[in-house]
């Protein structure tokens, strides 16, 4: 049970292991067939997804002494699944290019041009260039949640890491842990601190009986979002301040989400708010269910993953010769 609606990893380990045996150079003689998949498609809709991830709008040389070659690239012991997103796209490149990649949960702008999981959201974010990494942990969908709204319980369920560098997440401990309305508990120990807190884990099908699911962000982003949007449950979450592929800056307050103020002191109302309208609790999931399916579609996600790549190479001046693909992209 634990394992239900997760994304399965001994799959995605074995495919991309395998995946490493074929020969890039394969890949490199392939890439301009599979971008001809961009006709099938809205070309506004993959502008804007490309454009929105990769904001650089302007080609300069960039001083690539921090840059490592992709053919230099090694596994890492702490980021694999990083290093595996990258691979399953830099192969179709020339393994002589370049780039400045920034694993795990990057909460800053880098000052050149670097790819990232995650950047903070403001305008000042050009330099942070988002691919779709750790997908095996973030991108995880609900398929059939097997309760509607209105069925399930009244509380608002909660478990995750509290660490001392999240305040947010400590704060929001001290003022419900005890609520009569919420199910709270943080599921890690770190030296003995608030004991008191400590909660056993659940699984994703325990959450789905309650109306209600915390989605307070991390160290950056809510790792269960997606999954939680995707069922017929509310995220509940301040707007968020960092970002990912999963473009939390377009996430509409109480249209994809149920929102709640920085300083959490709203939650009750809110909460009994979407308890007594239940079909403004149903609008809400209507929406997040179509703001999720848009990252569902497999060959799409693709192109989009070698269109925001082969920009950064062109946009670094990596690159002259540009793909008639990214040609378009970049016209409009």
């Amino acid at each position: 049970m634990s394992w239900k609606h997760k994304n399965n990893k001994a799959l995605y380990y074995s495919r991309n292991y395998l995946m490493q045996l074929w020969p890039s150079i394969f890949c490199q003689k392939s890439r301009g067939r599979k971008l001809m998949s961009l006709d099938k498609f809205d070309l506004d809709y993959i502008r804007y997804r490309v454009n929105y991830y990769n904001k650089l709008d302007s080609r300069e040389s960039i001083d690539t002494s921090q840059y490592t070659r992709l053919a230099d690239m090694k596994m890492p012991k702490k980021h694999k699944v990083y290093y595996m997103d990258l691979y399953e796209y830099s192969r179709y490149f020339d393994q002589n290019l370049k780039g400045l990649f920034l694993y795990g949960d990057v909460v800053h702008t880098p000052e050149i041009p670097g790819l990232v999981k995650s950047r903070p959201i403001s305008e000042d974010n050009v330099n942070s260039v988002v691919l779709k990494w750790d997908k095996i942990r973030h991108f995880t969908y609900i398929n059939n949640d097997p309760y509607k709204f209105e069925e399930k319980e009244n509380i608002l369920i909660g478990r995750g890491k509290v660490h001392p560098h999240q305040p947010h997440r400590t704060k929001f401990m001290e003022m419900y842990k005890d609520h009569p309305m919420c199910d709270i508990g943080k599921v890690n120990y770190y030296n003995g601190k608030n004991p008191e807190w400590n909660a056993d884990r659940i699984t994703i099908s325990d959450h789905l009986k309650y109306k209600f699911i915390m989605s307070l962000e991390g160290t950056d982003v809510a790792s269960n979002l997606k999954w939680v949007m995707s069922s017929n449950s509310l995220p509940v979450m301040p707007k968020p301040k960092f970002e990912t592929w999963f473009m939390e800056d377009t996430l509409i307050p109480d249209y994809h989400y149920l929102a709640i103020n920085e300083e959490y002191t709203d939650l009750e109302e809110r909460l009994n708010y979407y308890i007594e309208n239940t079909d403004k609790a149903n609008e809400i999931i209507k929406n997040a269910h179509e703001y999720v399916a848009q990252f569902r579609n497999k060959e799409r996600e693709d192109l989009i993953s070698l269109l925001v790549l082969e920009k950064f190479f062109y946009m670094t001046g990596q690159i002259d010769k540009i793909s008639d693909q990214l040609k378009m992209v970049l016209d409009h």
